[in-house]
């Protein structure tokens, strides 16, 4: 199975101190996780039915992983919520962090930052959610050999 692992290549982290997904910060995604994602490329119709292909940069991919925390304690809300707003953190959108992948047809280490605002709902009495949190995926932690 082809994974973005394959077309991605080694990077460091702004931030190696800590690896979502491992640990103290092992908080797995529930729901569906997405991964996905395009290339720098604009297709444009004429009214002739022609079409015009723009490849706008290299050809490399551009990946994001889209994740949701249907049910969280409110300990476990607090980390993901720490690991977003923190400056020596993820710093919101600024730095890139280390992401374990939990599907082990994966099970590679990503190296993310976060694409998206942060928003968390309390679903009931310490019972939160968060959802639709897409990472972008700037390259990979290389395996050992």
């Amino acid at each position: 199975m082809y994974t973005p692992y394959d077309y991605l290549d080694p990077v460091t982290p702004d931030v190696s101190s800590f690896t979502l997904g491992e640990g103290a910060y092992e908080i797995n995604p529930q729901g569906i996780f997405y991964d996905g994602g395009g290339k720098t490329q604009e297709v444009h119709l004429g009214d002739d039915g022609s079409e015009e292909r723009i490849d706008l940069g290299d050809d490399e991919a551009i990946f994001y992983f889209i994740l949701q925390w249907e049910a969280l304690e409110a300990n476990e809300s607090g980390v993901i919520y720490d690991i977003y707003f923190d400056p020596a953190k993820a710093n919101a959108k600024a730095n890139s962090f280390k992401f374990a992948h939990p599907d082990p047809d994966d099970g590679h280490t990503y190296v993310v930052r976060f694409d998206c605002d942060l928003e968390r709902a309390r679903q009931s009495y310490d019972v939160y959610g968060i959802f639709n949190i897409r990472l972008r995926i700037l390259g990979v932690i290389e395996d050992p050999i």
